[in-house]
């Protein structure tokens, strides 16, 4: 999914300088933000209060919306360049489009990955006919230097690993948890898992010490060391953890992200992440011209014109602030 802000800020993020060692309890509002189709979506990465987690750089939560009288989803098609999109439904259907002529129904419970590599645009709609509800996640990873000049490419996994503990039945997206493996490409060492959990559950899931973990909550309930996680905020646990506690008042549903801190500093504009703001500009021009990014055919409308450019140069922010 685009990021469809029509005034996006140059963003730097990632490097180890600012990644404690010691496990965390950091609560962060996110924030609402429209996403282009009258849809407002919970931004929780980046924010002012956290930028990475691991090498994740992007997380919104929608939903869930009430589309049974109107056209749901509807993102023309826009470019992506040095990252992953990771797309997560929990309720309704999203039809994928891309410019290397890919076309895929993305249901609850399957991984839809795309690589974009050096360049790849894509569309992104509810289908005609489509359910009532729509509810997800859209996140996406950043790739490390050696992949981010890759070909661009997409996969679909329609069935992926899962693991039980008491109460809990956990889907791998990204990674490995708990010893199951998704088979979604990664590209840099990378967590990322949903939890359903049941009414009262006391568990504990465990964790890799050198990552760093965050959640967020896509129903409320949970109540992860002791905070209550409620719905549109990020609960960043840090690093050093080989477990999490775990509870519920209620049944719920948590979103678990985490990775090896994200060595490199990269520059997130719009819908591309690169290293530096000439990079960024580059693109921009690139696409405005219609170079670089390939065509997507299928749409029903044009596609979309990138944002101008902040008048500001970039000023560096690190992880955190």
């Amino acid at each position: 999914m685009s990021d469809l802000e029509t005034k996006p800020t140059l963003k730097e993020c990632g490097g180890r300088e600012d990644v404690s060692a010691e496990p965390a309890l950091e609560l962060t509002p996110g924030r609402e933000v429209s996403i282009g189709d009258d849809r407002p979506v919970r931004r929780m990465l980046p924010t002012l209060g956290r930028r990475m987690v691991g090498p994740w750089c992007f997380l919104d939560h929608y939903g869930p919306d009430d589309i049974a009288d109107g056209p749901g989803a509807q993102v023309a098609p826009h470019p992506h360049m040095g990252l992953q999109t990771v797309s997560w439904l929990r309720e309704g259907e999203m039809l994928h489009r891309d410019s290397e002529g890919h076309t895929a129904t993305i249901l609850p419970g399957h991984l839809g990955l795309m690589t974009s590599g050096r360049g790849i645009s894509h569309s992104e709609e509810s289908p005609v006919p489509h359910a009532r509800f729509l509810h997800g996640v859209q996140l996406w990873v950043a790739l490390p230097d050696g992949a981010r000049n890759g070909d661009p490419h997409f996969e679909l996994h329609t069935e992926l690993p899962r693991f039980e503990a008491p109460g809990v039945s956990g889907t791998v997206i990204m990674g490995e948890i708990d010893g199951a493996r998704s088979p979604g490409q990664a590209y840099s060492p990378i967590a990322g898992a949903d939890l359903t959990l049941a009414d009262d559950v006391d568990v504990r899931l465990p964790l890799e010490r050198d990552f760093e973990y965050a959640v967020v909550a896509t129903e409320p309930g949970a109540v992860v060391d002791g905070v209550p996680v409620p719905i549109g905020s990020l609960l960043y646990l840090g690093c050093g953890r080989r477990d999490v506690h775990i509870r519920t008042e209620a049944a719920s549903n948590l979103i678990l992200v985490g990775g090896e801190p994200f060595a490199e500093k990269i520059v997130m504009w719009w819908n591309f992440v690169g290293r530096t703001s000439e990079e960024i500009a580059e693109a921009r021009t690139q696409w405005q011209a219609e170079e670089r990014f390939g065509v997507v055919h299928g749409y029903h409308a044009p596609r979309l014109d990138a944002p101008e450019l902040p008048p500001t140069p970039l000023k560096p922010r690190g992880r955190v602030r």
